[in-house]
């Protein structure tokens, strides 16, 4: 069996908990919020506007060399305006929890995204991780951190 890696990434946006909320709960702005490179689109058609528990939404994405990829993931818990998780149901991690954390501020909101993640194909999977999984991650939640700057300056 591989390990469970996690990685946490915290941020300031000066918007109210209220715009915050609105934004990231919204399944449409997934897209608008990841690296144009990974040819992340949401397929699913019945998914709603806003995020509730117990609702799958469906993607593709293309991480690696163009190879695309069916990702569905399910949002598990939600309390409005302080956090919401999504789990993988189906896709290329043996395990995929996304915790996304709301807390007000003075600044305005400090947004935490904690993940655990873990790969499969035991120790090939631990060394998919090492050359290439980990940093793809990184430049994921990066460029989430930039464009979410630039969209709530």
């Amino acid at each position: 069996m591989s390990r469970t890696y996690s990685f946490k990434q915290v941020q300031i946006l000066p918007v109210t908990p209220a715009v915050a909320w609105q934004f990231f709960s919204d399944p449409a702005n997934l897209a608008r919020i990841t690296p144009p490179d990974l040819g992340f689109r949401v397929i699913s058609l019945y998914h709603g506007n806003h995020i509730y528990p117990g609702q799958l939404i469906e993607y593709k994405v293309s991480p690696v060399a163009g190879i695309s990829f069916y990702w569905m993931t399910e949002i598990t818990h939600v309390k409005e305006l302080e956090y919401f998780v999504d789990e993988q149901r189906y896709g290329p991690y043996s395990l995929w929890h996304h915790q996304h954390h709301f807390r007000e501020v003075p600044q305005g909101v400090e947004m935490t995204d904690i993940v655990h993640y873990r790969i499969p194909f035991s120790f090939l999977g631990d060394i998919a991780n090492s050359l290439f999984v980990k940093r793809r991650l990184q430049h994921i939640f990066e460029y989430r951190r930039k464009i979410t700057e630039t969209i709530f300056q």
